[in-house]
């Protein structure tokens, strides 16, 4: 058989990010994540074997390492083999394979990456061990129970869905289930105004929620109304996409700026704060820290005009502008 190639995209979270997390979302009712699909991919190429030999490469970590099988790899205790060993359980292939895999995310860029990668490599498997998924909820149903084994922490769902399907994603978290509703981004603003820059620090998303989500459990007050701010601007998000209605989208992301940081002041950062002190004074319209913050990746909405000389500011205060773009539905 020849080798399988699979990539995904990652994606930046417009409204909504954390409550995506389970049972948050039950605290306060219901909720509404809104992230788009960006050209950021997680890549993996597959090989199956005729011996039993596992050949694990990952680009990003520098790693090269072989086994002579599959239980080898399993117990073998190098921390660099946890995102891996999960998915190898799963699928628990029979034969040998050689697999190399590959992030265009910086680490801890909050852009979702070891989900997406989690994705590719489900999906990569999949078509080897010729076994598809009923459905998109399914296969994120498992991505979301494999990286929590990984990451020992509860985990949102949010990052699977536009590794899969692309475009802009609105997500909405019910007692029934998970809905998705996948949006074109023909005709929309974001190739004009998105701006995506990576602030050299990463962020630590697993933290972050955590520590909402113990405070959610003990009924803190403040965390709850947070939540509740956050899930408002969220559903006016969705609609403003849903209606065309691009130019509620700078005083949304502010909006939800600031109910972040209220939920919990780890989520921003001294670079996010001058990050944003500079961007708005390059005439940018909105920040909007990507994923769970405290470092990472940010947003910033410009205006097309704008757009280029907003980029030249960062890059010189020494952030890192990205040539990024949002996907398509795949």
């Amino acid at each position: 058989m020849s080798s399988i190639i699979v990539q995904s995209p990652t994606r930046v979270d417009l409204a909504g990010g954390t409550l995506d997390l389970w049972p948050l979302y039950n605290f306060i009712g219901h909720a509404i994540t809104v992230n788009v699909a960006i050209d950021v991919y997680t890549k993996a190429v597959l090989t199956p074997r005729t011996d039993q030999t596992v050949v694990l490469e990952s680009k990003d970590l520098g790693l090269r390492r072989e086994f002579s099988d599959l239980a080898t790899l399993l117990i073998d205790p190098d921390l660099h083999l946890q995102l891996f060993k999960p998915v190898f359980r799963y699928w628990n292939p029979s034969q040998g394979f050689s697999l190399v895999t590959e992030s265009q995310s910086p680490v801890g860029g909050g852009l979702g990456g070891s989900s997406s990668l989690i994705v590719t490599l489900m999906k990569a498997f999949s078509q080897w061990m010729g076994k598809s998924f009923d459905s998109t909820y399914q296969l994120v149903h498992v991505c979301h129970n494999l990286e929590a084994e990984v990451l020992n922490t509860p985990t949102g769902t949010q990052d699977y869905y536009p590794a899969i399907s692309g475009g802009l994603n609105i997500l909405k978290y019910t007692t029934d289930g998970i809905t998705q509703s996948v949006l074109p981004l023909q005709g929309t603003p974001f190739a004009e105004s998105f701006l995506l820059v990576y602030t050299g620090k990463a962020h630590h998303s697993g933290i972050n929620n955590f520590e909402v989500v113990k405070a959610a459990v003990a009924q803190d007050s403040t965390t709850l109304k947070c939540l509740r701010d956050l899930r408002n601007i969220s559903e006016e998000m969705a609609l403003a996409c849903q209606n065309n209605e691009w130019n509620r989208l700078p005083s949304l992301f502010n909006r939800e700026f600031l109910a972040r940081v209220k939920l919990a002041p780890s989520f921003t950062s001294p670079e996010i704060h001058k990050l944003q002190e500079i961007s708005m004074q390059g005439g940018a319209l909105a920040v909007k820290i990507c994923g769970a913050g405290g470092g990472g990746c940010v947003l910033v909405w410009t205006k097309p005009m704008q757009r280029q000389v907003v980029s030249d500011l960062c890059e010189k205060a020494g952030f890192h502008p990205m040539k990024s773009v949002p996907v398509d539905p795949l």
